[in-house]
């Protein structure tokens, strides 16, 4: 039996098991060997096998990545050429767009890579149109842009659930989208059994320390310390049993609400993380990338030369995602030796308590900054 008949024996068992108390522990077995067979079917092929990314591997370019995300003919590519100006190739059939086409989006002096990915299909964490490529480069992103058709959408169509089945296949493989990972602490040991503790007020709710050993069990982890920091269910357990979730930000972009009526539009725009455009005629672009601006979170910060203006032609973009955005960050964005040299930095703006304040390698810099260098004549410790 190959690994996706086991994995549809199991979402078949999991379907028909009722959910309560008596059954917690043995869902929990089952959640865990299905995410152990869904890790094993994400493993790189071997040597003799088939090369099924051709086309998808784009290196990274600018300050930061965005993965366009949403089933066949939603207006990716459309989307791509208004935001960047490169040219997809945009029709009335389905799967247009076959490969992946990398645009630059030059918005408040920071480079943003777009990627325009295929469409893809229900089953695409099982391999249906090469939905695993196509999640793979999104997985590389910094922001995913869910692109969905507004005339579909819940608020048109209640039977409509794209949104659903897109966010399902993302987390098969192991993206969690606008999630925190979570407060759990595993330290393995070589004896003393299993310590289960929690500063959670009121104890796990969630589920019971019976359903923990089971699924440590399973993954055969009968020697650890293992603290909660939140009341975590069976799956934010797995998730950190497992280590390699990736979590992301996603924004819900709604095209085409041209066709909707303003009680619909209104009611998509109110949802969380969500954003409304027209492609076709060009509506709440300026909005979607402001969206997408305070998604990532980007930092721009200016640099000054002692006794010069600053120069506020080209900044120096940081990002936490990108390691993050203290002075040692932007210290060695400059050239890797700086930070070692610094005596102290001006910096002037929102992150100072007055102008011009003297700061650290620690110091958090704010949006717009102005950072002046001043270095020292004997290395310092960057740490």
């Amino acid at each position: 039996m190959g690994i996706l008949e086991k994995i549809k024996d199991i979402e078949l068992e999991m379907s028909r098991t009722q959910k309560n108390k008596a059954t917690e522990g043995h869902l929990g077995i089952l959640k865990s060997k299905l995410a152990k067979l869904r890790t094993s079917l994400l493993a790189p092929p071997t040597k003799g096998g088939s090369n099924e990314g051709d086309g998808f591997e784009v290196s990274k370019y600018g300050h930061g990545r965005v993965a366009l995300i949403g089933f066949p003919s939603v207006g990716k590519s459309t989307l791509l050429t208004l935001a960047t100006g490169t040219d997809s190739e945009a029709a009335a059939y389905e799967f247009t767009t076959l490969t992946c086409i990398p645009g630059v989006i030059h918005y408040n002096g920071a480079k943003i890579q777009l990627l325009d990915l295929p469409g893809i299909i229900e089953g695409a964490s099982d391999g249906k149109g090469r939905g695993r490529q196509v999640i793979a480069v999104a997985k590389s992103s910094d922001l995913i842009l869910m692109v969905l058709d507004g005339t579909k959408s819940e608020a048109a169509n209640s039977q409509y659930a794209h949104k659903e089945i897109l966010t399902r296949e993302l987390e098969a493989v192991g993206l969690r989208l606008n999630q925190t990972p979570p407060q759990i602490y595993i330290k393995a040991k070589h004896s003393g059994g299993v310590q289960v503790n929690n500063v959670v007020p009121g104890g796990l709710t969630r589920m019971t320390d019976a359903t923990v050993l089971k699924v440590l069990a399973e993954y055969k982890i009968h020697h650890c310390e293992l603290l909660f920091r939140e009341d975590a269910s069976v799956d934010q357990l797995i998730d950190a049993l497992e280590g390699n979730r990736k979590y992301i930000k996603c924004l819900y972009v709604y095209n085409k609400v041209d066709a909707l009526t303003m009680e619909e539009v209104d009611s998509l725009s109110r949802r969380p993380n969500s954003v409304c455009i027209s492609c076709h005629l060009e509506l709440g672009m300026d909005r979607m990338l402001r969206r997408v601006w305070d998604s990532m979170g980007l930092v721009r910060v200016y640099t000054k030369t002692p006794g010069k203006k600053p120069d506020f032609d080209e900044p120096v973009v940081l990002a936490d995602h990108r390691g993050g955005c203290k002075v040692k960050n932007f210290c060695n964005q400059i050239h890797n030796t700086l930070a070692k040299t610094l005596k102290y930095a001006q910096v002037w703006g929102v992150s100072t308590k007055h102008m011009g304040q003297r700061v650290g390698l620690k110091h958090l810099l704010g949006d717009e900054d102005v950072v002046q260098i001043v270095k020292g004549d004997k290395p310092v410790n960057p740490k």
